[in-house]
C-alpha cells in the first residue's frame, strides 16, 4: 500500500514518473482564471488559510452544502477559523472528489503538511498552515508554483491599470465581453462608454467603443478573449436589424435578442481576427439555478450547472460564417457528452481546438476522459494544456494534478507499446507548457 499522498500520487507506472519527471518544473501559464490582477500588483500578504481557501471558491462551498454545512459556516459570519475547521469535517466524505485532490496538493505543495485533513487535524493544519503563511507574499506563491503568465478575466469597461509585469510575472488581461452580448443595460453601456472615452447611444457608438477598448487591451498586453454563454445563437442579425434591436433592446423579443447575441459575437470574432486575438468560447453551463441563493448572495455561489447538450449545427454554423476571417478559437463544453461532437468538428476547420476539461470535468476520470478524446478524434499533440479558472492564489496545484495526469495517460500508451517514448516525452512537454507559450509569443 502506497503512502498517502506520495510522491506517485496518481503516477501508476514507471514510465508515467519518468513522463512526469520531465514537465514537473515547467513554468505555467495560465490562460484562463479570475485571479485578481489588483492583489499582484499590491503584492498582498496572506494571513489566514482559511480565507485564503474560503473567501470566495464556490467549488468548497458548493461541496460544504453537499455535505450538510450550515450556511453560517459557508458565507455567513463565521470565523474563518471556524469555516476551516467546518471544510476540513466533511474531507473524508470528498474522496474522489477534485477538492479532495487540490486541498492535500496545497496543503503538501504550500506548506509542506502531509496529514491527511479532517476535523481531528483541522486546528493543527490550521496552526502551522497561517504559520507559514505569515511571511508569504502574492508573488511569493506565484513564484513557488514557477508562474510564468496569468490572464486574468476583465470586462470591456474594467481598469487595465493594474496589468503589467511584476518579478517577471506577467499580468494580461482578456477581454471578456459577456454583458455587451447579454446585457448591454443602460447603466453597463454608461461604463463602457466612459471607459472608451465617449458616449454611447447607437450601434455604432457601440462598435467604436469596443474597438478602442479592445486596442487598450491590446496594449496592456491581451492576447486573448472569452466568452461564457448557454448556447450559440440561433440566428445572425444583419447590421441594420441589431442596429432596430439596439435602439430598444429591452423591448425586444428573445429571438430578436438571440439575433443581435449572434451580431455581436460575429462581429467581434472578426475584431479578434484582425488583432491576432486567441477567441475562446464557454458554452452549456445553466448559471443560478438556485433561486434563494442567488437572491441572497448572487451569482457564482455554486449553483451554477451542466446544461443541455450542445447543438452541433448551432456551433458549425458560428465557425462557417467567419471563413477568411476566423481568429484562432478554442472550444469548452461543460457538457462532457459533447466532447466527441466538438472534437470532430474542430478538425473541419482550421484553427479551432478543444480547450482543457472545464468545470465540473475537471476531474481525475474527467481530465483523463478529454484527453482521450481529444486525441481519438482531434489532435492531443497540439492540446493548449491546464489553466486554473480560478480566483484562488493557491489553486495552481491544479497544473500538477494535470501534469500527473496526463503522464499517467500517455504512460499507460508507451506502456501497452501504443506510443515510444521518444513521442511520449516530446507530447507531455508541448501539451503541458510549449504549445501555450507558443499561442503567447505569437501574440506579443
Amino acid at each position: 500500500m502506497k503512502k498517502f499522498f506520495d510522491d506517485d500520487i496518481l503516477l501508476s507506472s514507471d514510465v508515467a514518473k519518468k513522463l512526469y519527471d520531465s514537465v514537473k518544473d515547467l513554468p505555467v501559464i495560465d490562460y484562463h482564471c479570475h485571479l485578481d490582477q489588483y492583489a499582484i500588483a499590491r503584492n498582498d500578504g496572506f494571513d489566514d488559510i482559511g480565507k485564503l481557501w474560503l473567501g470566495g471558491d464556490h467549488y468548497k462551498w458548493r461541496a460544504m452544502r453537499m455535505c450538510g454545512v450550515d450556511e453560517k459556516y459557508i458565507t455567513g459570519d463565521a470565523s474563518y477559523a471556524e469555516k476551516f475547521a467546518a471544510y476540513a469535517s466533511i474531507m473524508p466524505e470528498l474522496v474522489g472528489n477534485p477538492l479532495y485532490y487540490w486541498s492535500h496538493l496545497e496543503l503538501k505543495q504550500l506548506f509542506g503538511i502531509t496529514e491527511p485533513l479532517d476535523k481531528d487535524s483541522a486546528s493543527r493544519i490550521y496552526k502551522a498552515a497561517n504559520e507559514k503563511l505569515r511571511g508569504m507574499k502574492v508573488r511569493d506563491m506565484l513564484k513557488l508554483f514557477n508562474v510564468e503568465f496569468v490572464a486574468t478575466t476583465d470586462d470591456p469597461a474594467g481598469d487595465l491599470s493594474a496589468h503589467g509585469v511584476y518579478d517577471g510575472i506577467t499580468v494580461a488581461p482578456t477581454f471578456r465581453p459577456d454583458k455587451v452580448c447579454s446585457d448591454p443595460t443602460p447603466e453597463y453601456l454608461d461604463r463602457l462608454g466612459s471607459a472608451a472615452g465617449k458616449r454611447i447611444k447607437t450601434l455604432d457608438d457601440l462598435l467604436s467603443a469596443l474597438s478602442l477598448r479592445l486596442d487598450e487591451f491590446v496594449d496592456r498586453g491581451c492576447v486573448i478573449a472569452d466568452h461564457g454563454f448557454l448556447a450559440f445563437p440561433k440566428s445572425y442579425a444583419c447590421y441594420d436589424e441589431a442596429a432596430a434591436v439596439f435602439e430598444n433592446y429591452d423591448g425586444a423579443s428573445a429571438e430578436k435578442k438571440d439575433a443581435f447575441f449572434g451580431f455581436i459575437l460575429d462581429w467581434l470574432a472578426r475584431e479578434y481576427y484582425k488583432r491576432g486575438i486567441l477567441m475562446q468560447l464557454h458554452f452549456s453551463v445553466t448559471r443560478n439555478v438556485n433561486p434563494s441563493l442567488y437572491a441572497s448572495l448572487g451569482a457564482d455561489c455554486g449553483c451554477d450547472v451542466i446544461a443541455d447538450e450542445v447543438c452541433a449545427n448551432g456551433v458549425i454554423k458560428f465557425l462557417a460564417r467567419l471563413d477568411g476571417e476566423r481568429p484562432e478559437i478554442l472550444l469548452y463544453s461543460l457538457n462532457p457528452n459533447a466532447i466527441p461532437m466538438l472534437a470532430s468538428i474542430s478538425g473541419a476547420f482550421r484553427g479551432v481546438r478543444m480547450g482543457a476539461a472545464w468545470w465540473f470535468n475537471d476531474t481525475a476520470a474527467g481530465i483523463r476522459e478529454n484527453l482521450s478524446r481529444i486525441s481519438e478524434y482531434a489532435c492531443l499533440g497540439t492540446h493548449t494544456g491546464m489553466l486554473t479558472d480560478s480566483r484562488s492564489f493557491s489553486s495552481y496545484s491544479r497544473f500538477d494534478f494535470f501534469r500527473r495526469i496526463l503522464c499517467d495517460y500517455v504512460g499507460s500508451l508507451v506502456e501497452s507499446g501504443a506510443c515510444d517514448m521518444k513521442a511520449a516525452l516530446r507530447l507531455v512537454g508541448d501539451v503541458s507548457y510549449h504549445n501555450i507559450k507558443k499561442q503567447i509569443i505569437k501574440r506579443h
